[in-house]
């Protein structure tokens, strides 16, 4: 009876909108007062222990590599690289705005960052050049859920925390994905650009002096990730480790290199960061207790066992997960699905013979997608807010997009080898 009326109110409070580290924690409390048999004490108990390991030190690491990032000028070299490289493509704006959200991925590791970044940055320059808002807003939105899949995603650390995954192969895993839903993103632009007219290729030359400046300059910035992967990769450091050495060149490149980073500057990014941090990592803490008490109550055993009976194969199971997921991506925040239900599908995943690498680039797929699905997805709202594009006017610039991202999921799901074979061989 505790554990019914906690889920109820957990769900009661997503839908009226309880920011999700509250609606955990309200729930929580609420199993406590009302049915369990522990002492009150072990909920705060639970709520510390949570935040005690370190692979969680990656979070606020990354998140201030990101920050540093947008403040020290490098998104803006990063941009002009990836319009070097589209400007003879249709839609080269457009296209830049994938690419950008690309490179971008192993630098914020937020896609709510990401789309927020880029709508203030990109949306005004695609609008200046004939672009119709809501087709950049959506590109914007669409574009940004690349950076959930490619390291150091913010979201591959906590699946890898909360299921107790390797980090380092989630990070392997979510390469060949996120590529492939950029290549995949940039065709799509291409058609939709050649049908309506926008921005046809530029074909004058550029001057050598050009490419090299600017290529030398997007390639400093470039050098993180692979800094990023390839200490992990050789064992020099972990992945809370690199994201300790991403934040140091983050910095050294900022103050030395691009000469942008100032002290106020610096004191800016590190609050922006530290309540960016705050908020994931609240969320982590109150979950470690939510889940707690599930696994007391044996409520995850009962869901594996309940499926396993009632589903027959491992493509049926994999075609409920997502189905579940998409659904309830419509009316949930990313991290909730990620916290709450990662721990209960993961185990049933594992009896049909799923890799648990493979299961957390689906499952981190899905909760990306929910991001941009109405009614409550979060990069729309974010998207839109900043844009000022109507809702209605949005959601039909992004169908093409999202279908897209279904299909894209679905490879992914059933071709394991898309997430899998670099982990392999990288491991």
């Amino acid at each position: 009876m505790a554990v019914l009326a906690a889920l109820g109110a957990l769900m009661v409070l997503f839908f009226m909108g309880t920011p999700v580290a509250f609606a955990l924690f309200l729930s929580t409390f609420l199993y406590f007062l009302i049915g369990a048999e522990q002492p009150l004490v072990l909920l705060i108990q639970r709520l510390a222990g949570g935040l005690e390991s370190v692979s969680l030190l990656a979070i606020p690491f990354f998140i201030m590599a990101g920050v540093f990032m947008n403040y020290s000028g490098i998104t803006t070299r990063l941009l002009n690289l990836a319009e070097l490289c589209t400007r003879r493509f249709h839609g080269g704006l457009a296209q830049s705005n994938v690419l950008l959200s690309t490179f971008m991925g192993g630098l914020s590791g937020s896609n709510i960052a990401d789309a927020a970044m880029n709508a203030k940055l990109l949306v005004p320059q695609m609008n200046a050049r004939g672009y119709p808002t809501p087709f950049s807003a959506a590109i914007t939105a669409a574009s940004s859920l690349i950076t959930s899949t490619i390291p150091p995603g913010i979201a591959l650390i906590i699946y890898g925390y909360v299921n107790n995954v390797s980090i380092g192969r989630l990070f392997m895993a979510g390469v060949v994905p996120g590529i492939g839903m950029a290549l995949a993103m940039m065709v799509m632009v291409s058609i939709i650009c050649r049908r309506h007219g926008y921005q046809p290729p530029r074909r004058e030359r550029v001057s050598r002096h050009e490419w090299i400046s600017v290529t030398r300059a997007g390639l400093i910035a470039l050098a993180l990730p692979v800094l990023v992967i390839g200490g992990i990769r050789i064992g020099v450091f972990t992945p809370t480790e690199a994201g300790a050495m991403a934040v140091a060149y983050a910095l050294i490149v900022g103050v030395f290199v691009y000469r942008e980073l100032r002290p106020t500057t610096i004191a800016l990014a590190t609050r922006e960061s530290l309540l960016s941090a705050v908020n994931v990592l609240f969320i982590i803490c109150v979950a470690s207790g939510f889940a707690r008490f599930l696994t007391w109550e044996q409520v995850p055993q009962t869901i594996t066992t309940f499926l396993s009976a009632e589903v027959g194969s491992a493509v049926a199971f994999l075609l409920l997960a997502n189905a579940i997921l998409l659904v309830l991506g419509m009316f949930l925040e990313g991290n909730a699905i990620l916290i709450v239900l990662s721990p209960l599908l993961a185990p049933v995943a594992a009896q049909f013979g799923i890799d648990p690498v493979h299961f957390g680039i689906i499952f981190i797929f899905n909760a990306a997608i929910g991001t941009i699905t109405p009614p409550l997805g979060t990069v729309m709202f974010t998207t839109c807010s900043i844009t000022g594009v109507k809702l209605p006017d949005f959601i039909r610039a992004m169908v093409p997009f999202w279908l897209l991202l279904v299909a894209m999921l679905l490879l992914v799901t059933f071709i394991p080898a898309l997430s899998l074979a670099l982990p392999a061989m990288v491991f």
